[in-house]
């Protein structure tokens, strides 16, 4: 087993931050009460809910209890409010680095629109990260069970925020609704701008979908992608390849797409070469960050303190920080390693 060194001493870079999802839950019911907003049990008393995706009825109770979460965020404070406290808890847990993800059509009806709600959120990120210290940029996604019309404007508009704080265009929700080949025009649009093409794929669904992902979407990286570990031939292609796996292991679990952490398959990931970045995906419904993400996956698997450094590389090398900040953060992460144990 590792040696207990400090995992929030542990530099790292997170790559799998959804943006509502990274509310902190009493943020939620203060904005709540601000607005007599009656929240679910299940967001308040029974907080962190029970959770499962196993078939759509479960993802639908999922999908519910986000959206009541997004509709607390009603003012320019509030966004500006979620920004700073995710800043300030990526800090806390030894993040140098935060690609936060967000679909501004979600948002669009309460802020003047998706180009005013961007620019909203690029100058909160800027704003956190002056303020804390931490390096940030935004991935705009799409949602797959909106029209891939409206992925294709969300993609025009990630075009033109490249170089002032947008890196890269995802594509989330229920993996198993909708065709992912009917979104290859959208991200098309944005691999033409040189975006990081992020599309979740390989959760929910299979290897099957991984493969979608791959061939329609031209995937740099996949949101979440563990079940790559089911067939050897295409995890042997996504190591050759250097696609990228943000690995969520604590959301996986909530979800049901695994019984428990230890049945979560990081060390065969890890053993056949991945490039593997940790993520906390929704926080406020999982009830974990960033740092529970390293803590969990190394007492149910014993990871080394070796094994943990190689982990928090790879985000930053999976990562779209630009070279001085991945060059420091390497050298940090080498001065952890070397570092005797507590």
């Amino acid at each position: 087993m590792g040696s207990g060194r400090s995992l929030r001493e542990l530099p790292k870079a997170h790559l799998h931050l959804h943006f509502t999802g990274a509310m902190r839950h009493a943020t939620l019911l203060d904005l709540a009460e601000r607005d007599g907003i009656r929240l679910p049990d299940q967001l308040v008393t029974e907080w962190p809910p029970e959770l499962s995706a196993a078939d759509e009825k479960g993802w639908f109770r999922f999908q519910r209890l986000y959206d009541v979460a997004r509709s607390v965020l009603r003012t320019e404070a509030d966004i500006r409010r979620l920004v700073l406290e995710a800043a300030e808890d990526d800090v806390a847990d030894g993040s140098g680095w935060l690609e936060i993800q967000v679909d501004p059509s979600g948002y669009a009806a309460k802020f003047d629109g998706i180009t005013a709600f961007t620019d909203l959120v690029l100058d909160a990120v800027a704003s956190a990260s002056a303020r804390t210290g931490l390096d940030m940029a935004v991935v705009i996604a799409a949602n797959r069970i909106r029209h891939p019309l409206d992925a294709r404007t969300l993609a025009r508009l990630a075009t033109q925020y490249v170089g002032r704080g947008v890196v890269g265009f995802g594509l989330s929700n229920d993996e198993r609704r909708g065709s992912t080949a009917d979104f290859a025009g959208a991200f098309r649009i944005a691999e033409r701008a040189g975006l990081r093409l992020v599309p979740h794929g390989g959760e929910l669904l299979g290897p099957e979908h991984v493969r979608a992902c791959l061939d329609s979407l031209h995937a740099h990286r996949l949101g979440h992608g563990v079940r790559s570990a089911e067939d050897p031939e295409l995890l042997d292609r996504i190591v050759a390849s250097g696609v990228a796996l943000e690995v969520c292991p604590v959301s996986n679990v909530a979800l049901g797409v695994y019984s428990d952490l230890t049945s979560v398959p990081l060390p065969e990931l890890m053993a056949a070469g991945a490039l593997i970045a940790l993520g906390a995906d929704d926080p406020l419904l999982f009830g974990s960050r960033l740092g529970a993400q390293y803590a969990t996956m190394r007492a149910a698997h014993e990871l080394t303190d070796d094994q943990l450094a190689t982990l928090a590389r790879s985000s930053v090398l999976a990562s779209r920080a630009d070279e001085a900040t991945r060059t420091g953060l390497l050298a940090e992460i080498d001065a952890w390693s070397a570092r005797m144990p507590a």
